[in-house]
């Protein structure tokens, strides 16, 4: 399965290790490939490499050229799950949703 953050989500009110937290839970036990949806892959990338951003990322990719689970800021998709921010207080639920989404429990 793939787990497709909008970019937006990266940038602040986002809080970068609560980030890397999700993206890490996703990848290693969940086992999903995570890609960061994005018109301008080119001003993120630079960004979140030396940060570690992309260590769970396995690309960065056009809007709605994925077809997985959307972590997003508005219900644009089918299975998406909507929040403003990815923090410490709100990434256990993150994670329930995306799990859901994808049929696990």
């Amino acid at each position: 399965m793939t787990i497709i953050i909008r970019d937006q989500l990266v940038n602040p009110p986002t809080w970068f290790p609560s980030f890397r937290d999700l993206t890490l839970y996703c990848n290693v036990f969940l086992r999903d490939d995570i890609v960061i949806e994005s018109d301008d892959a080119d001003s993120y990338a630079p960004w979140l490499r030396p940060r570690g951003g992309l260590d769970f990322v396995e690309d960065i990719v056009r809007p709605g050229s994925e077809d997985g689970v959307r972590l997003d800021v508005a219900p644009n998709y089918p299975r998406s799950v909507i929040t403003d921010r990815i923090a410490p207080e709100n990434v256990h639920r993150l994670i329930s949703q995306i799990r859901m989404c994808r049929g696990l429990r």
